[in-house]
């Protein structure tokens, strides 16, 4: 990759961070160009010439940030592959990246969270595009734990990874918000053990 390059990635990950936190304190609509460049320490134009618009830069957010959770997943399937482990324990680990995740970017996935909600944005095809990659890293994990007989056929693939997916970003935000001071060990302890079941007293 070159000067110019590096560069320019540089930039917008300064105009991402400056975007996501000021969107995520006062709204899309209330948070202004200007305001993004003066956070992020460019000059207005600057904004403009990586993107057409606000509305382009908080589209490639989207992006940019669901890019980086999906990651964070896929090498946690990764690793618990490479250990031998089984389904359940590459499901675990997925639960922690994502916390890990949450725990680093916490204004980025209240915003993202809170634009699930929304139906009249201009984005909302892209968020539905984005959401199905960090779903999708679950989903291939529940199938093969299905294929190679770990997990119940019976599972509903799409429905349980959207949950955990779900139950990870809600109950992060949850701890983020009025259980500061909870570890991650103990956060994701108790995640854990619904994954496994292990709720019941039975």
């Amino acid at each position: 990759m070159n000067s110019s390059s590096t560069r320019r990635q540089a930039t917008r990950a300064k105009l991402y961070e400056a975007a996501v936190t000021l969107i995520a304190e006062q709204g899309f609509s209330a948070t202004t160009v200007d305001e993004i460049a003066e956070r992020a320490g460019v000059a207005k134009g600057t904004v403009y010439y990586n993107f057409k618009s606000k509305a382009e830069l908080f589209e490639e957010l989207l992006r940019y940030g669901v890019g980086l959770l999906a990651s964070s997943l896929q090498e946690a399937a990764d690793e618990a592959e490479r250990r031998g482990g089984t389904k359940i324990e590459a499901l675990d680990g997925m639960i922690r990246a994502g916390l890990v995740f949450i725990d680093r970017y916490p204004a980025f996935t209240q915003l993202y969270v809170a634009e699930l909600w929304r139906t009249n944005r201009a984005w909302q095809s892209t968020l539905m595009v984005v959401r199905q990659q960090a779903v999708a890293v679950v989903e291939t994990v529940l199938r093969e734990g299905v294929e190679r007989g770990e997990l119940s056929e019976e599972i509903d693939i799409p429905l349980t990874s959207a949950a955990l997916v779900g139950m990870v970003l809600v109950a992060a935000l949850d701890w983020q918000a009025f259980q500061r001071e909870r570890s991650i060990d103990d956060v994701h302890s108790a995640l854990s053990r619904l994954l496994h079941g292990r709720v019941s007293g039975c």
